[in-house]
């Protein structure tokens, strides 16, 4: 018996590593959102989306390549009369309709490159019926170099509504957005986007 308990203990203790190791993986998987290895799918498994100004009277165009592990996002702000114009690259965090828990998180960050043009995030709340999510300018040099911007979820306001604290664990996706305010060109690289 004095054998016996030695291997039983040790057989527990390689089953609470592979346990343990497979906890670490699964929580860095879900740390980050998006690598830009997939052509058409984050790392969360949702397909991305590009949407535009179009649906709102602009005239927005928006291009996007994904390649040796970096997304490209191009185009031409076309704004309608009297609003901003906007191109959005938005990255789901879980399926329509349901809301991804990333409470245990501080903020998003972002490996992006600027070339041309303004950007913003946005975190997309499922509480957030009017599109006035919490969002943040990214400000980036446009250097030509890749450059980690952190953005604390406590550093996100919303812009016409009623301020009220970003609940990380209702989000649903990830905006970054091309803006201006007149016609623009804007041209921007992602290499990685996660929670912090």
């Amino acid at each position: 018996m004095t054998y016996l308990i030695p291997a039983t203990l040790k057989a527990i203790s390689i089953a609470t590593l592979f346990v343990l190791s497979s906890v670490s993986v699964s929580a860095h998987a879900k740390t980050i959102i998006d690598d830009f290895s997939d052509k058409q799918n984050t790392l969360f498994g949702t397909p991305r989306m590009s949407l535009t100004d179009v649906s709102a009277g602009g005239k927005t165009s928006a291009n996007t390549l994904v390649e040796n592990g970096v997304i490209k996002v191009t185009g031409d702000i076309f704004p309608a009369r009297g609003q901003p114009g906007w191109s959005s690259l938005v990255l789901p965090l879980a399926a329509q309709g349901q809301m991804h828990d990333a409470s245990q998180h501080s903020g998003i960050k972002l490996m992006v490159k600027v070339n041309q043009g303004s950007l913003s995030l946005s975190a997309n709340s499922a509480e957030v019926t009017n599109f006035d999510y919490h969002a943040a300018q990214v400000f980036v040099k446009a250097d030509g170099q890749f450059h980690e911007v952190n953005i604390p979820f406590n550093s996100m306001k919303r812009m016409w509504s009623k301020q009220t604290p970003l609940k990380p664990q209702t989000l649903n996706s990830l905006s970054i957005v091309a803006y201006s305010l007149q016609k623009a060109s804007y041209d921007f690289e992602l290499r990685n986007v996660s929670f912090y």
